[in-house]
């Protein structure tokens, strides 16, 4: 299946180019004009309906109105010289404000450029909050309907800021906004220009380490504007089957899913090229065309089994219970198989349109150069595999040890120190009133007895909860319409994305409901705080499940590919050691260093899948041609030195780039995608370097054929295949002592 795919890409390469040119365009445009359909943004519609907190919501929706996807504001208003708001004062404000929730806020016309774009204009829901114990100043509640990623609902959301803003000062007040949406369009305006800056110096990265590598221009441009048609297939993919299916992806999933197809699809192809050249090389009469129909059958099949690793890996996670993951897993699975297609098909059809001119302009491709760095580690690993492996499992423990009293922080992942103006006005408010005012826990009771609520039959549930630890107020019941619910909010001291206050949620505020609920209600502890603990809960489940099954997935794929029980078993457990390696690192820098709550809850889940299914790509790369090696005459110690001195320079450059594709996320605002872009970086730089160039071929030096029992490679006098001449038989001169 394999070869035939690529004997037809290479047999009539400008067909598939043609296909895939327009499928890419196609498919592009349409993720780019529908993913913010595709996504929403409620970390609590990720939970199963048996969490209280989801039950909490789901009261919230049919008794108050919350509508999914409302993004609550908090709008500060004082006198601009910060004397105490006077009667007048008050009365104004809440005219104001009255204004504004009749007026129609309009989305600007430059977010609405994309076809098929969702209009976010829109009325505003506003009423008064409360005023400051000081009377320095009064809050407005606000809230706005949409995807906060969206920038359509970013638009709209500057439109009602600026608007409100004018129209305050119209009347000689001053404003201030913060929540969610407020702390994200605040957040992406400070780092837009970083972002866009530190997306130019990675693309040059990659195209210098290419340039150093080929010294070929088209070399280090192609591989670029291939993962970008098939990357934009993928994504638009995605973000058609979530619309066909009704799933809503996390607004993470697309930025996650373009790192890993920049990622892997430049390693596929730099796999590609370096065997591509090699083969060249070795048979100077050989047409391109025909080396590269050769190149993609044999790389094909390590290829295909390197990107089934990374399906199975995250395909696990659709049997855990947080939606989030649930979604997440499937999706990148299925980018994954696109980019899989792309790496079988267009790559190859590339090779054989450009042939050697893919070289161009440098002819040292013509002459395998001598020695090298990668040749002197191949001799010296044959000849000291026992030290080389003791300092790699030496490193890796040292830094596995970080692991030890690691936390896990489940905040929403703000801002993350940027001083930004809802931030400043953020802590403004918490100068005076409770810190989780602008996000409070809301406690939900439902009547099951049929007979209506009241306040005084609620109120010594209302009492008992202002008597709780760490709640610094409670504001008066609301009850709905049909007076079958009642809500109660709770303005912990602590702000709602702290540990603190999900301690509290879960903790007291619930032990306090369960204890003096009236009698014939059943009542839910909602709101962020709530939220976050739940998902504490579902992520702790998920972890125990799909970590060994994505192991056993994984261990399994290496079983078929390498046809072996111990080889599988020596490479899970390399892996294994890198994954704890780099969670340790991780923990150190920001736990320990950086003073940070703890690692992010997605953390160790998305490092494993990472770290385990794309380190498993160069160990199984690295391997792979050690068992090609393995089948040739010769000592099995002169076999693995050939080995590493062809895999290493593709395994390294695919590292770096990877590595650079991911560490590029570490400049993002917000904690929790720092961690993943600073963690998965590092991790692959662990498993390129340490431990698909170093400690896996010193295992096999060590092993020798018995590392491939119980089937283990038969050396023949007699090689399929071309016959290798020049340095690469030199290692033959390193026999065991």
């Amino acid at each position: 299946m394999i070869r035939a795919l690529t004997g037809f890409s290479t047999r009539s390469p400008w067909k598939v180019i043609a296909l895939w040119t327009v499928l890419g365009v196609a498919l592009t445009f349409l993720g780019q004009a529908l993913v913010f359909r595709a996504t929403q943004s409620s970390a609590g519609d990720f939970l199963p309906a048996t969490y209280d907190s989801a039950a909490a919501l789901k009261v919230a929706e049919e008794k108050f109105g919350a509508e999914p996807g409302a993004n609550p504001l908090t709008v500060l208003v004082a006198r601009p010289d910060g004397a105490q708001l006077g009667a007048e004062d008050e009365r104004r404000i809440d005219e104001e404000a009255a204004k504004l929730a009749r007026h129609r806020i309009a989305m600007p016309e430059s977010e609405d450029e994309l076809p098929f774009a969702q209009d976010h204009s829109q009325v505003p829901r506003i009423s008064p909050a409360m005023t400051a114990p000081d009377r320095t100043f009064r809050l407005l509640a606000v809230e706005l309907t949409g995807n906060p990623q969206d920038p359509g609902m970013q638009g709209t959301y500057r439109a009602f800021r600026d608007h409100a803003r004018a129209q305050f000062a119209e009347a000689g007040l001053r404003t201030g906004f913060t929540g969610g949406l407020a702390d994200s369009v605040d957040s992406a305006d400070a780092g837009k220009t970083r972002s866009q800056v530190i997306g130019i110096v990675m693309l040059a990265v990659i195209v210098l380490l290419h340039v150093l590598v080929f010294r070929s221009l088209l070399a280090a441009l192609l591989p670029l504007l291939l993962v970008s048609i098939v990357g934009g297939a993928a994504t638009g993919t995605v973000v058609g089957v979530a619309m066909l299916t009704g799933t809503d992806l996390d607004p993470s999933t697309p930025q996650l899913i373009n790192v890993v197809l920049v990622g892997i699809g430049i390693d596929y192809f730099l796999f590609l090229l370096f065997r591509f050249r090699e083969q060249l090389r070795l048979r100077p009469e050989q047409s391109g065309r025909a080396a590269a129909a050769e190149v993609g059958g044999r790389v094909g099949t390590a290829v295909t089994s390197a990107a089934l690793t990374i399906v199975a890996a995250f395909a696990t996670l659709g049997v855990a219970s947080f939606g989030q993951f649930r979604v997440l897993g499937p999706a990148i699975a299925v980018a994954v198989l696109v980019m899989l297609l792309g790496s079988l098909t267009l790559m190859p059809a590339l090779l054989a349109v450009t042939g050697r001119r893919m070289f161009w302009p440098s002819r040292g491709w013509k002459h395998d150069p001598r020695g090298g760095w990668a040749a002197r580690l191949g001799e010296r690993l044959a000849r000291r595999p026992l030290a080389a492996a003791l300092v790699c499992v030496a490193l890796l423990g040292a830094l596995a040890a970080g692991v030890a009293g690691m936390r896990m922080d489940y905040g929403s992942g703000g801002a993350g120190g940027e001083r930004t103006a809802a931030a400043a006005t953020a802590a403004e408010i918490s100068r005076a009133l409770p810190a989780g005012v602008s996000d409070p826990i809301s406690v939900y009771v439902t009547a099951s007895d049929g007979v209506p609520l009241t306040a005084e039959r609620v109120g010594a549930l209302s009492g008992a909860l202002a008597r709780v630890d760490g709640v610094g107020r409670v504001a008066p019941t609301v009850l709905s319409e049909d007076r079958r619910a009642a809500r109660i909010d709770l303005f912990p001291n602590a702000g709602p994305n702290g540990q603190e206050a999900r301690d509290l949620a879960s903790g007291p505020v619930r032990q306090a409901v369960a204890a003096h609920r009236p009698a014939g209600t059943e009542a839910h502890v909602g709101g962020t705080a709530a939220v976050f603990a739940d998902i504490s809960t579902a992520v702790d489940k998920d972890l125990r499940l799909v970590f060994p099954v994505a192991a056993a997935l994984i261990a399994l794929i290496l079983f078929l590919l390498l046809r072996s029980l111990l080889a599988p078993l020596i490479l899970m457990l390399a892996v294994g050691l890198g994954f704890a390696a780099t969670l340790g690192a991780s923990t150190l820098v920001f736990q320990r260093a950086l003073d940070q709550p703890g690692v992010g809850f997605t953390l160790p889940l998305v490092l494993f899948l990472f770290v385990v299914a794309l380190g498993t790509d160069y160990n199984i790369l690295v391997s792979d041609r050690i068992r090609e090696e393995m089948e040739r005459p010769g000592p099995a110690r002169a076999a693995v030195a050939r080995a590493v001195r062809h895999t290493a320079p593709a395994v390294a450059t695919a590292g770096l780039v990877l590595a650079a594709s991911f560490g590029s996320l570490a400049v993002n605002p917000a904690p929790a995608t720092q961690q993943i872009g600073f963690a998965t970086a590092l991790g692959i730089v662990l498993s390129a370097f340490v431990l698909s160039i170093v400690l896996v071929p010193a295992c096999a030096a060590l092993l020798g054929r018995s590392l491939w029992w119980p089937s283990r490679p038969r050396p023949a006098a007699l090689h399929d295949g071309p016959p290798r001449t020049g340095p690469a038989e030199a290692p033959d001169r390193v026999l065991v002592r």
